[in-house]
Order: structure tokens, then C-alpha cells, then sequence
């Protein structure tokens, strides 16, 4: 089974990317969560990196707050897509450097980038990334989709 690896710079993270978790759990996909500090943990930073794709992981989701090396670093050492969640963390200035230490990679480097605290989003691009070669997946992607149409046009019939 496919599996999606959700990794934060600090606990603190935490409840920013239960969004990730909840997605993902939701449609049956099995997650991996660690806490690898780019920072704190270089060394697990690395070991993480290199090796993520050799435990069956397809898909690096990586949450990082303040100066967010973490999803980008993480991309310079794995063969695996990865997806960055700027968090908007106690440090930061106002989120922007969050975002933009994720988004503004170098050329040959590429970090997906979703808002700021945007792991539900993070969570629903992971799974469209599985669904592109697993039916099952994309089945369950298309239900949800499907529900968010159906939310849309009940909210229109009650105006």
C-alpha cells in the first residue's frame, strides 16, 4: 500500500498538520508522521531524506514554520514528490517567511506549495498525486470532490 510521510519541524506543528492526517486517513491512505527538525535533527534530516522512499513512502508532505528549510531540504536529498505547508508558527512574521522560504526553491528543486496552514490541501494533493496510479484512490478523490460540488449547491438552494 502507498503510503504519504508527514513530517514537521516541531511538535508544535502538530495541530496544523492533523489536517494532512485527517485527509489522508480519510480516504484509507496509510501515513507515516515523524517530527525531523532541519534545524535541530540535520542528521535524521538526511537519514529521512535519502531513505523515505525505501519504507514504501510515494509522497513527502513536510510542515515548517519560520525560517521553513525543512520541505526544501527534504526535496534536495529525496527522489519523491514533496509538498510544503508554511506554518504560520510564534516566530514568524505574519507567515511570509514560511511561505516564502518554501516557495521560492531554486531551479531543479521542486516543493509544491500550498497556503499558509494549508495542510488539508497539502493532504487532497497527496492523494490526487497517489490517484494518478491507483483507481482506488482516485475513486475516493472524485467522491470527495463530488461532495464538495453537492455542499456548494445545498448552500445555494437554503439562500
Amino acid at each position: 500500500m502507498s503510503k504519504v510521510g508527514i513530517i514537521m519541524g516541531s511538535k508544535s506543528d502538530l495541530p496544523v498538520m492533523q489536517d494532512a492526517i485527517d485527509i489522508l486517513k480519510g480516504f484509507d491512505i496509510e501515513v507515516e508522521v515523524d517530527i525531523v527538525s532541519a534545524h535541530r535533527t540535520p542528521d535524521k534530516l538526511f537519514d529521512y531524506g535519502k531513505n523515505a522512499h525505501k519504507r514504501g513512502i510515494k509522497v513527502i508532505i513536510a510542515g515548517a514554520g519560520g525560517a521553513a528549510h525543512l520541505p526544501g531540504m527534504v526535496a534536495s536529498l529525496s527522489p519523491l514528490p514533496v509538498i510544503g505547508v508554511p506554518v504560520k508558527s510564534s516566530n514568524s512574521i505574519d507567515g511570509w517567511d514560511s511561505v516564502l522560504s518554501i516557495l521560492q526553491m531554486p531551479g531543479g528543486v521542486p516543493v509544491a506549495t500550498v497556503a499558509l496552514n494549508g495542510a488539508k490541501n497539502a493532504g487532497i494533493l497527496a492523494a490526487q498525486i497517489l490517484g494518478s496510479a491507483d483507481q482506488c484512490v482516485l475513486d475516493k478523490v472524485m467522491v470527495y470532490k463530488e461532495g464538495l460540488k453537492a455542499k456548494v449547491i445545498a448552500s445555494a438552494k437554503e439562500l
